[in-house]
């Protein structure tokens, strides 16, 4: 195969998909997002990631979509159900679960996760105080809910994320296969 017919190969597109999905995931993840928290100031670092989680969710959602569209199996078939390889068979779900992963935070989680935190900002003008001070007095009943469902999205989301990046490492371990002479 010359090098110019190979970008007519649905292959390399699958390849570029996932290496991109990984890298972004595994950056966000536990590099970008944790360097932000530690060095910025927790205003500027809430309108970070407020600005960047669409973009990313977009990503995660759509990656996997090309993924499973690219994949060699999947693409020569009608159906992926149709595949006759369990290692096929296993590929489609870890493929369907990053992409499960990806709709849910883009589609519910992350709107929603924005939502409270457009409200704990009205609460902090209300009560007068940020919803992450600490002091001798508690915070108002109303910012001790937002706080609490905040926290809430926040952990679904980042086991949502989690359960999505185990998928794409246990995907990747499986193209590696593939690639083992």
């Amino acid at each position: 195969m010359t090098s110019l017919s190979s970008f007519k190969n649905p292959a390399g597109y699958h390849l570029l998909s996932y290496g991109t999905l990984l890298g972004s995931t595994l950056f966000q993840s536990f590099i970008g997002g944790i360097i932000a928290f530690r060095v910025l100031p927790r205003p500027q670092f809430s309108t970070l990631q407020k600005n960047t989680f669409p973009a990313y969710f977009i990503l995660q959602t759509v990656t996997p979509a090309l993924m499973i569209l690219t994949y060699p199996s999947f693409s020569s078939r009608l159906s992926p159900f149709s595949t006759k390889s369990s290692k096929d068979t296993l590929a489609f779900y870890l493929l369907a679960t990053m992409l499960v992963t990806g709709i849910v935070n883009m589609v519910y989680v992350g709107p929603k996760t924005t939502e409270i935190m457009k409200l704990r900002k009205h609460q902090e003008t209300k009560d007068g105080r940020k919803s992450y001070d600490k002091g001798p007095e508690p915070h108002s009943a109303e910012m001790q809910k937002l706080n609490k469902q905040f926290g809430m999205l926040h952990g679904v989301s980042s086991l949502v994320n989690l359960i999505g990046f185990l998928g794409m490492c246990w995907y990747g371990v499986l193209l590696g296969e593939g690639l083992s002479l």
